[in-house]
């Protein structure tokens, strides 16, 4: 195998997302373990805020028509010049395939993107790789096809569980012109792709990880003194499960001194704040909106439970293995979750913290034992400390990866 590594176009369906660290994390690692990248968005950013994380990778980043009637001239070289590629017509052809089974203007759009993606993207480019299997990976797989390029995937949470079996499979598939390979970053979903793949080591689990230079030593001492302070940290999504935990916090007895800060956006806000005030316990509340890495460093060192209610969502949306999981561990933070996904692949219950039932009874059961523990709270924080650091970090998957996307070149200037 060729020690030289390729140049890889990484497609993304928005950039930056404070959500999506696990991605930044991957892309900054890789630039530094000598891959030369350019970035390809979907998506114009939305979020105020930038990680420093962001910061520290050197790729440029071009942005990919949102929608298309917004740069139709754009569209329109785009796809002249990709009727001259040579792998054009198959993938139009694949591309109608699948329009028909999906009528959406998205998958239109999909299409435009890429021919756009084809036109644009450097002669230099060894090999295509998209972040989500399915509206980025449909992108990179059209143009991949118009360039007879190869190309591979990583697939995570929502896109595993809410694609239709007959995409996930053909894009899983040799002869449907599928990826090279797929990572994705639980065992689950790394067992529930490989069912559909035409080969199992087609598909490989590699664990997103933590890079440790990124966070603080965990503190020495422990918060004391005041309310107990639970902690969480996600979007205000169905999946979180935060509209469960606001119904056990209110739950909780009287006479307990607490208070439950949230960092993160989402769609659903103002109805969770409208449902506290009406359960009398919005007093109790900070609503910190969207933050940077420091900020929610900070606010894990100064609290004493990481609470994610973590649900499958009636769509079958769910969690993967949430990275927040791991960045709470990292500051010895006690760690209370649900047995969803992933989850348990992190945490056993009851030796790296508690995984609870989403029902809002069985939550704040459990919140009320870990309040008022402190030495129980200490033990599982060590414990999920020691489970991180010897199974969790981030260096053993860049390795996979690395050694992933260079036989994804190799083995196709072999054939």
């Amino acid at each position: 195998m060729t020690t030289q590594r390729p140049k890889v176009a990484v497609v993304v369906k928005g950039w930056p997302r404070l959500s999506e660290t696990f991605i930044a994390q991957e892309l900054v690692a890789l630039e530094e373990t000598g891959y030369d990248l350019d970035l390809w968005s979907l998506r114009f950013p939305t979020d105020k805020k930038r990680h420093p994380l962001h910061e520290r990778l050197n790729a440029p980043v071009f942005y990919l028509p949102e929608y298309l009637h917004q740069e139709p001239l754009r569209v329109l070289r785009g796809m002249w010049s990709a009727m001259g590629k040579p792998g054009f017509w198959r993938a139009a052809s694949v591309w109608l395939k699948d329009l028909k089974r999906d009528k959406t203007s998205n998958r239109v759009r999909r299409f435009g993107q890429a021919c756009v993606l084809a036109r644009e993207l450097g002669d230099d480019v060894d090999l295509l790789y998209a972040h989500f299997l399915h509206t980025p990976a449909s992108v990179t797989r059209y143009a991949a096809i118009m360039r007879q390029m190869p190309w591979s995937v990583s697939a995570h949470a929502k896109d595993i569980w809410t694609s239709p079996e007959w995409e996930k499979r053909e894009k899983l598939q040799k002869d449907t012109f599928g990826a090279a390979f797929l990572a994705t970053c639980t065992g689950v979903g790394a067992r529930h792709l490989a069912e559909l793949a035409d080969r199992t080591d087609r598909v490989e689990l590699i664990y997103h990880g933590l890079d440790l230079t990124r966070f603080p030593n965990p503190p020495e001492v422990q918060p004391t003194g005041g309310p107990v302070r639970f902690l969480s940290v996600g979007r205000l999504v169905e999946k979180k499960g935060f509209d469960r935990l606001i119904a056990a916090l209110a739950l909780l007895p009287a006479e307990l001194d607490w208070h439950w800060e949230h960092i993160g956006g989402g769609g659903s806000g103002k109805a969770l704040e409208a449902e506290a005030a009406r359960l009398g316990i919005a007093e109790r509340i900070t609503w910190r909106g969207a933050c940077d890495q420091p900020e929610v460093i900070a606010a894990m060192r100064a609290s004493d439970v990481f609470v994610l209610p973590s649900r499958i969502a009636e769509d079958g949306d769910r969690d993967g293995l949430p990275n927040v999981l791991m960045e709470a561990a990292s500051q010895k933070l006690c760690l209370l979750s649900t047995p969803v996904s992933a989850i348990p692949e992190f945490i056993t219950d009851g030796e790296h913290g508690v995984l609870s039932d989403d029902a809002p009874e069985a939550l704040a059961a459990a919140m009320l034992h870990l309040a008022q523990d402190s030495a129980l709270r200490a033990q599982f924080a060590e414990a999920a400390y020691a489970r991180l650091t010897a199974s969790f970090l981030m260096q053993p998957g860049i390795v996979q990866l690395d050694q992933r996307l260079q036989s994804a070149l190799t083995a196709d200037q072999e054939t």
